[in-house]
């Protein structure tokens, strides 16, 4: 693992204080990392670029759940996390460092680090320690209010800066209506030196999947797959699988990859980007069915298949 400091530390500044209402400032198809909790709570990628991560707290069943919302933009990582350890809270910054291109946070109790795409803590008192991730789904703004119209999203921080708004080192005003990722994002190379233009681009010596195939990636127990949106695709939008003993249902919507459990149902596509399965018709973006059943999202990790490949080498994707 090649763990370097980048910028400094706090250049990029997690939001710690989230405010949330029911108007969105950006496009339609932008995309939001939600967890549905009541309401149902949408994290703008558009703000997400410019802080990587949102210390926030859940209310859920009287309980009180602190949880962090990550996203790197360069491995394309949308993860929630539970900032739970050992029955402490942690807060969670960004550290200015990448390990093998994926964010580096830290947490402000201990000052351990944590790598962004596994959850591990690679440096600090926690050292070996996994955060728990917590069931998240990656929607368009516009599919997430269709779904969720009494839903609330993150809003943007007034005079915030950000190193992600700078040409150099040093944090500059954010402008929200900028994308600084758009160009990497279309580009075909992948980690720091493709996003920076500069010398040490990554090789990729496989052909079966490109390096920036968005993956979904389940962990259950000792065993990790990861799913490729475009296998997924071409099996018709579902696939299904058994992992750990957990059987799974895979979906590929046009809003995104979703992964439900299941109790051994099989799908096939149904009209209007549904599926059928057990005599009713299934939503694959929210696992909710016709009938009114619903199936039970599963934790899951969202990123570029070059990240799950640096995490789990190259044997632990759906074939």
């Amino acid at each position: 693992m090649n763990v370097r400091q980048v910028v400094p530390k706090d250049a990029i500044p997690s939001v710690d204080e989230p405010a949330f209402g029911t108007a969105y400032f950006g496009d339609g198809d932008d995309d939001v990392i939600v967890v549905e909790t009541t309401p149902a709570k949408a994290y703008p990628v558009r703000i997400l670029d410019y802080h990587e991560i949102v210390n926030d707290v859940l209310e859920d069943d009287d309980e009180s759940i602190p949880i962090a919302v990550t996203w790197c933009p360069l491995c394309g990582s949308a993860i929630v996390y539970d900032r739970r350890v050992d029955g402490r809270s942690l807060e969670f910054g960004v550290s200015g460092k990448l390990a093998d291109d994926d964010l580096v946070m830290y947490d402000r109790e201990t000052g351990s680090e944590w790598k962004q795409s596994s959850g591990e803590c690679i440096a600090g008192a926690f050292a070996g320690r996994r955060l728990t991730v917590r069931p998240s789904a990656m929607l368009t703004w516009d599919a997430f209010r269709e779904r969720h119209p009494d839903g609330v999203v993150l809003q943007p921080l007034e005079n915030a800066r950000s190193e992600a708004a700078s040409d150099g080192d040093t944090p500059a005003e954010i402008t929200y209506d900028d994308r600084p990722y758009a160009d990497y994002f279309d580009a075909d190379g992948f980690g720091l030196a493709a996003h920076r233009e500069t010398e040490g681009a990554r090789s990729w010596d496989r052909t079966d999947i490109d390096p920036k195939t968005v993956v979904l990636g389940l962990e259950v127990g000792d065993e990790a797959v990861g799913f490729p949106l475009p296998r997924v695709v071409d099996a018709g939008g579902v696939v299904t699988d058994t992992v750990a003993g957990t059987d799974v249902a895979v979906f590929a919507t046009e809003s995104g990859i979703h992964a439900f459990e299941t109790p051994g149902y099989g799908f096939e596509p149904a009209a209007d980007g549904r599926f059928r399965g057990d005599s009713t018709v299934w939503d694959g973006a929210t696992g909710e069915a016709a009938d009114g059943r619903r199936l039970t999202r599963l934790p899951a990790r969202r990123l570029f298949a070059f990240a799950w490949q640096d995490d789990h080498g190259p044997d632990a994707f759906f074939e």
